[in-house]
């Protein structure tokens, strides 16, 4: 769901993204998430106290934009475990998709408690799916060495330094397409991660010598007032994209299969 799309949603709904955004901070992508969540369920319940009027639309053509307080209290956790199951048989959401939206579902109602839209939470209790957790997939050392040995061509310093950070520090790829020069605090760097929240990163000797020697041949290149640490052949900030791109030829390069790992992989190691 695109923040466009926004108008269709309760007028509930659309101030609790406001909310979101304004107040917590939270990205775009998780606020459309969110937001996208929000209308199912809604579309959802609307259709099962409905059955005989939406009984042949389809869910995604429900009108939810009038909904109120009135209805939207009406909720119950048989409900939205029916909702779940819906979503796993007819939607094929897998159970962390399921579980994103237990989330969604229980903050939302939290808040129209806290905000005194509601007496209780009627989702309060509302359980999650169990999610299988395992181990991150991620390079070996031998592996690493081979990527970062197998790094040439016209911005190697550049690559080489980027794919250093990946693997030392752990950063996302916004975190490091953000980075900007006074963020180099000679033995660590500022991030600045989710939410806006800010972190330090401390440098080990690898990366600072990788950094030092991308500096320098960036010192040659940067048009004047330029702040963007990593610059694209157009000496303009790199694009997540671009790095992705890179990542994947290095990656190939050193004989590695491309499809099995990602920028984020190379956060994992």
């Amino acid at each position: 769901m695109k923040p466009e799309d926004f108008v269709c949603l309760p007028r509930l709904v659309r101030d609790y993204l406001n909310y979101l955004s304004s107040v917590k901070g939270k990205s775009q992508l998780t606020v459309c998430e969110y937001a996208s969540d929000l209308r199912l369920f809604f579309a959802y319940m609307l259709k099962q106290e409905n059955l005989s009027q939406y009984k042949n639309t389809p869910i995604d053509e429900i009108d939810i934009s009038k909904l109120d307080i009135d209805f939207i209290s009406l909720a119950r956790i048989p409900t939205a475990y029916g909702f779940l199951e819906y979503c796993r048989a007819e939607r094929g959401n897998d159970t962390a998709a399921r579980a994103r939206k237990v989330v969604s579902i229980k903050r939302f109602y939290r808040y129209l408690k806290v905000q005194g839209y509601i007496d209780e939470n009627p989702m309060q209790d509302l359980e999650s799916p169990k999610i299988k957790k395992s181990l991150p997939k991620y390079l070996s050392l031998e592996q690493a060495v081979s990527l970062l040995e197998s790094v040439d061509g016209k911005n190697k310093e550049r690559d080489y330094c980027i794919l250093c950070i990946f693997l030392n520090c752990g950063l996302r790829i916004s975190e490091l397409v953000g980075l900007n020069l006074q963020d180099d605090h000679g033995d660590s760097l500022r991030i600045l991660g989710k939410g806006s929240k800010e972190r330090v990163v401390y440098l080990n000797n690898a990366c600072r010598e990788a950094l030092d020697r991308y500096l320098a041949v960036r010192s040659e290149i940067a048009p004047p007032r330029t702040t963007a640490m990593f610059l694209s052949n157009r000496r303009t900030r790199i694009s997540c994209d671009s790095v992705q791109v890179m990542v994947k030829k290095n990656l190939t390069r050193a004989g590695l299969d491309a499809s099995q790992y990602s920028t984020h992989k190379l956060r994992h190691t």
